[in-house]
């Protein structure tokens, strides 16, 4: 199996990450102090604990050193039969679990646009090479490039935790064509991809769009949020077995 790497040019892989922590600390300074505590789709988290998560992730894109140290404790906090991304998540929020949100929404801010500048200079032969543990998804263990997960993944995740908060807090998250559109439009090249059959699929709203592969399969019309949510195993109107039963990281 071949590692999967980034379809987005990088370009534009690079101006959507940036606009991406624009939007998120845009967000955090919006919320009231009861939306805050609210509770997220993710069981464990309240809002402030999912932002102090994206703040965790941020500082890893920002700083060699900081990611270096994340992963050493968390790939200690794993141990051997732990799953390190629920132990790097966990450090991220243990770490900040006495910070107020007004503390985590100055901080985003002034370190989103060097997470931004540190994934940009990531030179190629780092994201060329395949990251060292296997990935599962839709019950396959697959190989990610570096480069997938730096210039795809590092984007996905927080815009989808900004959806995640919007959904929390009953606001309506910011979306646009040229940036959220552009997201969508990469989930939905990967979904395709991922499951290879015949579809047809509508998506409404600012983010959405129309796709099609063959003439024999099933057809959808969805709000392109929710069609997102639903592959990324959030609630939502319809369901990823409807949606072919293709599920896509972020």
């Amino acid at each position: 199996m071949n590692p999967r790497e980034s379809a987005l040019p990088r370009p534009v892989a690079m101006r959507l990450a940036a606009a991406e922590y624009d939007r998120c600390a845009e967000m955090f300074r919006s919320l009231t102090p009861a939306q805050w505590a609210m509770p997220t789709d993710c069981p464990a988290w309240d809002v402030r604990q999912m932002a102090a998560h994206m703040l965790g992730m941020a500082e890893m894109a920002a700083s060699i050193r900081e990611n270096l140290r994340q992963q050493r404790k968390a790939t200690k906090a794993a141990g051997s039969g732990g799953i390190y991304v629920d132990a790097l998540t966990r450090l991220q929020v243990d770490e900040r679990a006495d910070w107020a949100p007004e503390r985590i929404t100055r901080r985003f801010a002034a370190r989103g646009p060097k997470a931004a500048t540190g994934r940009r200079r990531t030179p190629g032969f780092i994201r060329r090479r395949t990251m060292p543990v296997l990935q599962e998804m839709n019950g396959v263990r697959e190989p990610w490039t570096f480069g997938y997960l730096i210039d795809v993944i590092l984007t996905r995740d927080p815009w989808m935790h900004r959806l995640d908060i919007a959904a929390a807090t009953g606001t309506e998250p910011r979306l646009t064509a040229d940036h959220d559109g552009m997201i969508v439009a990469d989930v939905v090249a990967e979904w395709a991809d991922r499951h290879g059959k015949d579809f047809e699929l509508t998506l409404t709203g600012p983010a959405g769009g129309t796709w099609r592969a063959g003439v024999n399969g099933p057809s959808w019309t969805l709000d392109a949020v929710d069609f997102c949510r639903a592959i990324a195993r959030r609630p939502a109107s319809t369901t990823v077995d409807d949606l072919l039963n293709t599920e896509v990281p972020y």
